[in-house]
């Protein structure tokens, strides 16, 4: 039967086809290709039935969300997928609903979008309001401005601790009116383990200290501590040794630090230390009277993972900041912290203002500069060697809220990761 050109019948062929491209491109885009293809941007129907030359439907002719699958799926066909992967998933918070899955459920390495994870466990957790609290304690008696006891620096692995913090300690010994120490200067690290690097951190990374004393981010508390004494004249006649502070010592000074403030650097900056003093007071928060351990860290991570329906055992955690090569994940995964995030108000609100802006600040300050993406995109990024990563939220052009987590693995040149990362990040925002 021939079909005559008119107007009608072609807006009907037109119509046929988009509606067969939304089902087509649906399974395809949320199914995720195997071979890490994707769809074409365009689509061309020849019926040798019509007069007319070959019908192309543009990404631009498809409803939502098939405009974003189609245009995604023609950034697979890069060639640098020829040697490398990625693992992709958006999820529409608005209509609660996935709209791309692409080796979504592939373990990767995370980088530092893991901090995202860690963030969102911690403001769940702990809240924003949480406080640091490294203290300086006395034991014994003053008289005549002689201590006749020990003084106690005990660490609570406050990443932001500086030399003025260390400078309240040695006034208010001084407005005690104390000008000898007759006894020890006390280290206690008893907030966590004796580990100072993380499982599987690279010997030859610029790896963190993980230390629970340390001032302006150097393992030299003690020392400095001692030094600033000896300027503001206090002698102090004992020893500097590694103990605990007695039940029954009397405080003299609290250096109080929120978790919020710790948390924009290590969001914004990405910064390891801050990202690893988060995880060890979350393992901290797990009730045990020992040391903060990675492990106990873990096991808080590990039970939100299976409150949010996952298998913690498929996944592993081994650090809070991402260094380690030991980390795997995946974007699913990640989203679901994300989602998790998104419907807690205490946990949302603090986590997408403490993210990464593109084009505007933190690690995406350089980045997506032009387009709808930028002052769009919220998220945390990752690179370590052969890996990047990015995990957050943005908002499509009809208004609806997503979030998504990008994981490229196997890539020589982290740029090449950071530029496909945009590219689709434009494609979520954009008309």
């Amino acid at each position: 039967m021939k079909i005559k050109n008119n107007r009608n019948t072609e807006s009907a062929i037109k119509l046929f086809f988009a509606l067969m491209l939304v089902a087509m491109v649906s399974v395809t885009g949320v199914a995720g290709a195997a071979s890490g293809r994707g769809s074409m941007a365009a689509y061309a129907v020849n019926d040798e039935d019509t007069a007319d030359a070959d019908t192309v439907i543009s990404e631009e002719d498809l409803p939502w969300p098939a405009n974003v699958k189609a245009r995604i799926g023609s950034l697979l066909e890069n060639d640098m997928f020829e040697t490398s992967t990625v693992g992709i998933m958006v999820y529409d918070l608005t209509a609660d609903s996935a709209i791309f899955c692409h080796n979504a459920r592939q373990l990767m390495r995370p980088a530092s979008s893991l901090k995202m994870m860690v963030a969102v466990a911690a403001l769940d957790r702990l809240g924003y309001g949480y406080k640091y609290k490294t203290t300086l304690s006395y034991s014994g008696t003053i008289d005549s401005c002689v201590l006749r006891g020990d003084i106690y620096c005990k660490g609570d692995f406050d990443p932001a601790f500086t030399t003025s913090d260390l400078n309240d300690f040695v006034d208010s010994l001084k407005s005690l009116g104390i000008d000898t120490i007759a006894g020890d200067i006390c280290a206690d690290f008893s907030m966590k383990d004796d580990d100072r690097l993380g499982e599987g951190w690279c010997w030859d990374d610029d790896n963190p200290v993980l230390s629970p004393l340390l001032v302006s981010r150097k393992d030299e508390f003690v020392e400095s501590f001692r030094k600033k004494l000896d300027r503001a004249g206090i002698v102090v006649d004992g020893s500097v040794r590694s103990c605990r502070t007695p039940g029954n010592a009397r405080r003299i000074c609290t250096v109080e630090r929120a978790i919020g403030d710790v948390m924009i650097r290590m969001m914004k900056k990405s910064d390891n230390l801050y990202s690893e003093s988060v995880f060890y007071h979350l393992a901290a928060s797990s009730g045990s009277y020992a040391p903060a351990t990675a492990k106990q860290g873990r096991q808080v991570m590990n039970r939100l993972i299976q409150q949010l329906g996952f298998k913690p055992s498929k996944y592993y955690i081994a650090d809070g900041s991402g260094l380690s090569l030991y980390n795997y994940v995946s974007p699913e995964l990640e989203v679901a912290f994300l989602k998790y995030a998104y419907k807690h108000k205490k946990i949302y609100e603090p986590l997408r203002e403490l993210m990464p802006v593109a084009g505007v600040d933190g690690t995406l300050d350089d980045r997506m500069q032009r387009g709808y993406a930028r002052g769009n995109v919220h998220a945390k990024t990752g690179t370590v060697t052969g890996v990047s990563a990015l995990a957050g939220y943005c908002t499509a052009a009809n208004g609806h809220v997503l979030c998504f987590s990008i994981i490229n693995m196997g890539i020589r040149h982290s740029s090449s990761g950071r530029r496909f990362q945009d590219r689709v990040c434009e494609a979520l925002c954009r008309p």
